[in-house]
């Protein structure tokens, strides 16, 4: 099934137009959000609004098919953050500088480093941003 353009323009509303994950505002980066299932068609998510999210490329193509990933301090196995039933400021906070995401929970930590949220081009990218006076801002609405 295809994602009609109305139901698009309703997650990007939902969401803000930035990253569910990340928190990048769709204005400062290249190239388009796109629609995330926060469960994975392959995991037996489906279309429904309650399953979209948006994503910017990144964190999209680390997130894949995962919807759990490994706590890094207890070694448990945990589900990924749900920006649809989750709030991200429950779950992470950036760091002093603004730079890094920082996971406050189980969930948070474990998608830290499933998603790759503090990786290299990202983090580049916040220090510009930081330096322009745009970021860190609560720019999701979830």
């Amino acid at each position: 099934m295809t994602i009609s353009e109305e139901l698009r323009a309703r997650v990007r509303a939902k969401y803000g137009n930035c990253c569910s994950y990340c928190q990048s505002l769709q204005k400062y980066i290249l190239g388009i959000l796109e629609i995330d299932h926060i469960i994975p068609k392959a995991a037996g998510g489906n279309d429904d609004e309650k399953n979209l999210c948006l994503a910017c490329s990144l964190c999209n193509k680390y997130k894949g098919i995962q919807t759990h990933a490994v706590n890094p301090i207890t070694q448990e196995q945990v589900k990924l953050f749900n920006p649809h039933t989750q709030k991200w400021w429950e779950h992470f906070a950036w760091s002093e500088n603004g730079t890094e995401i920082i996971g406050l929970t189980d969930c948070g930590s474990a998608t830290v480093i499933a998603l790759k949220l503090n990786n290299k081009i990202a983090v580049t990218v916040r220090q510009q941003w930081v330096s322009a006076g745009w970021h860190p801002q609560r720019w999701c609405v979830s």
